[in-house]
């Protein structure tokens, strides 16, 4: 597996098919993951954007007001169980972060969570209204990545990838499906 960087006009391609996320925040030293599944891309040009809805009661909402940033992680099959212990409250789980490892990309004082299939680092735009209002932040997109035995070239490869590789879709009450298989109608194939 490698890191490698996906070009920011085709960041919005990393969850434009609607996956279970993991939004991770740093600030003042204390860093937080929770688990999201109301996340989308807004723009891709002039500038890449995306937007988060974060309710007012989740600890990480305060790390992002805090700091102006946060990170979207696409996890992978493999980590259902850890989607599910980053959904529970902080406050009432203080050590949930000690379930999964983090690290740092040169340049982004913002954490991101090992093993998953992409990462989005973006810079809060301030819209106090849409805060407070909606619980609805707009993130300008500074860098991604992703796990490259999955995208590759701009797209995912998940006909050839391993189940536990494929990304997750939440439902309700802890059930999950895993992106399918492709139909590429620009082949005949179906």
């Amino acid at each position: 597996m490698a890191i490698k960087p996906v070009e920011l006009e085709k960041f919005y391609r990393l969850i434009n098919h609607g996956p279970t996320t993991m939004i991770s925040a740093k600030a003042e030293g204390i860093e937080n993951v929770m688990s999201a599944a109301w996340v989308c891309a807004v723009d891709y040009l002039p500038k890449a954007k995306l937007m988060v809805i974060i309710d007012k009661a989740a600890y990480t909402r305060k790390l992002i007001e805090k700091s102006g940033y946060f990170a979207v992680q696409i996890p992978i099959a493999k980590q259902a169980k850890l989607v599910v212990e980053m959904g529970l409250s902080r406050k009432e789980n203080p050590d949930k972060l000690d379930k999964l490892s983090l690290f740092y990309q040169e340049g982004f004082d913002v954490p991101l969570v090992e093993g998953c299939a992409a990462w989005i680092i973006c810079k809060v735009i301030p819209e106090p209204e849409n805060h407070e209002k909606h619980d609805m932040f707009i993130g300008e997109v500074l860098a991604s990545w992703a796990d490259d035995r999955i995208f590759n070239k701009g797209h995912w490869q998940f006909d050839d990838a391993p189940d536990e590789l494929r990304t997750l879709h939440y439902i309700a009450g802890g059930q999950f499906y895993k992106i399918g298989k492709g139909v590429n109608v620009t082949s005949g194939e179906e």
